[in-house]
């Protein structure tokens, strides 16, 4: 009786091979994945001159402290679908209000998505300017001189939020 040999196929025609190799491929493909996520985003929680910004807390409180002073307060309007934002600020004082104020926009974990906005006085106490479009969350919101010597803040949640205050910052 002789037996007859089905011819073999070579290996890469078997399903095998490809099933044990797909394992460590993807392996492979994910960590390459995850290192160019790592280097191409950046993590905006890490300040490499955090001592420097703990001394600075105390010229933060000051500018605070003469906000507070002269009696500032102001209330803010954000008109979402124009970009623009609209500024009204009170004083208790009789200083002469500045001509530009500067609006800093923040995002507490992200500082790629900051923006500065340029306040014109358009009439006594009310100031205007264009905000840069803002993805939905929490805000912060400084608002101060061009010369930074005073300075108010406060938090904004969107969309749910368009009117906020901002106020003096007062030490804890």
């Amino acid at each position: 009786m002789e037996m007859t040999r089905e011819p073999v196929p070579p290996w890469y025609r078997e399903p095998w091979p490809w099933l044990l190799m797909a394992g460590p491929v993807t392996v492979i493909v994910a960590g390459i994945a995850t290192i160019w996520i790592a280097v191409a985003s950046s993590d905006g929680l890490v300040v490499d001159d955090y001592y420097r910004q703990g001394l600075a807390i105390n010229q933060t409180l000051k500018r605070g402290a003469l906000a507070a002073q002269r009696g500032y307060r102001a209330e803010a309007v954000l008109q979402l679908a124009g970009n623009g934002i609209s500024v009204r600020l009170v004083t208790t004082a009789a200083a002469e209000l500045p001509q530009t104020l500067q609006l800093h926009i923040t995002h507490p974990t992200r500082a790629g998505r900051d923006g500065l906005v340029l306040l014109r006085q358009r009439s006594p106490g009310l100031y205007e300017g264009v905000v840069p479009v803002l993805s939905a969350g929490r805000w912060v919101l400084l608002l101060e001189d061009l010369q930074s010597s005073w300075r108010l803040s406060g938090t904004m949640t969107l969309p749910a939020q368009t009117a906020f205050t901002l106020l003096p910052e007062q030490p804890q």
